[in-house]
C-alpha cells in the first residue's frame, strides 16, 4: 500500500488561521508528523490521528532532516493519508523541497497545502502593510541560519540592504552579527526594527527600536519563535514595548539622537 503525503502549512500558531483545506486534511489524517512550532491547539483538531514530533529548533537537539525524510516515506507505505504539518508555510524556510524529493523518489504521491507565513501574521497584528505606496515597493524574506558545518553567505545581508522592507527568520541568536553586517553595508543605524514573538498566539509579544539596538531588543523577547522585521514602514507601528532611538557614535556606525 502507498499512501498520499500532504505537506500542510499550520500558519503562525492560531488554529483559526488554518486554511479550510488544511483543517479538512488534519481532521482526516491517520498520522501527523509535526514541527516543533505547531501548537497544541492545532494538534487537538486531530484527536484520532497518531502524532509524531519531528520538530527542529535552532540550538536544540532535534531530528536530522534525512531521518525525517525516511520516516515520512516509511509512514506513507503503511497509511493512506499522512500529514506533514509545518509551521507557517511549507515553501518558506520549511525544507519542503527535500521532503517532496524524498517522496517522489520513493514513488509516493505528495501535495502541498500553503499556510500563512509568520511574516504576514505579524504584519496583520501590527496593522502595518509590508508594502506601502511611496515608501516600500520591495520585500525580502531571509535567514542567516545555515546547516551545521556550512559557511554563512553574505547574500542574505545584501538582500536585506537592497529591499525596502525585510523580515529575518531564525535570527535572534545572531542579533549582534546581523546588526553589524547590516550597518557595514550602510543601512541607517536608526532604521526601525520590530521583533515579533509568538505571532498570532495568546503569548504574542512585540518590541521595537532602532537597528543599532538589535542585540538589546533580542534580549527583551522570550524563548518563543521570533521574527525580525526591518524597514521604515514600521516607524509608526504600535508595539508592546518601544525603545527610543538613542544611537551613540561607535567607530564606523552612524549616530543620531532622537
Amino acid at each position: 500500500m502507498t499512501g498520499h503525503v500532504y505537506l500542510v502549512g499550520a500558519g503562525p500558531g492560531a488554529a483559526d488561521l488554518l486554511t479550510v483545506r488544511a483543517l479538512r486534511l488534519i481532521e482526516r489524517a491517520e498520522v501527523i508528523l509535526y514541527d516543533a512550532l505547531v501548537t497544541d491547539e492545532i494538534l487537538a483538531l486531530a484527536p484520532h490521528a497518531k502524532k509524531v514530533p519531528v520538530g527542529k529548533r535552532g540550538g536544540r537537539v532535534s531530528m536530522d532532516q534525512a531521518l525525517i525524510n525516511r520516516l515520512l516515506v516509511a509512514t506513507a507505505t503503511k497509511h493512506k493519508l499522512v500529514v506533514r504539518l509545518k509551521g507557517g508555510d511549507p515553501m518558506l524556510f520549511g525544507r519542503a523541497h527535500e521532503e517532496i524529493e524524498a517522496c517522489v523518489q520513493a514513488g509516493i504521491p505528495v501535495s502541498v497545502v500553503p499556510g500563512i507565513s509568520a511574516a504576514f501574521g505579524a504584519a496583520s497584528a501590527l496593522s502595518t502593510s509590508l508594502t506601502q505606496r511611496g515608501l516600500s515597493r520591495s520585500v525580502t524574506f531571509v535567514t542567516p541560519t545555515v546547516a551545521r558545518g556550512s559557511q554563512a553567505s553574505p547574500a542574505w545581508a545584501k538582500a536585506v540592504a537592497a529591499a525596502d522592507t525585510s523580515v529575518i527568520y531564525m535570527g535572534r541568536g545572531d542579533a549582534a552579527w546581523i546588526r553589524d553586517s547590516l550597518l557595514d553595508l550602510g543601512m541607517p543605524a536608526t532604521l526601525p526594527v520590530i521583533l515579533a514573538e509568538d505571532v498570532s498566539r495568546p503569548s504574542n509579544f512585540t518590541v521595537k527600536g532602532p537597528l543599532s539596538d538589535l542585540p538589546d531588543l533580542a534580549i527583551k523577547v522570550g524563548s518563543g519563535p521570533v521574527l525580525m522585521m526591518i524597514g521604515e514602514v514600521f516607524a509608526g507601528a504600535e508595539v508592546d514595548v518601544e525603545v527610543p532611538v538613542s544611537v551613540q557614535v561607535v567607530g564606523k556606525f552612524a549616530s543620531s539622537v532622537g
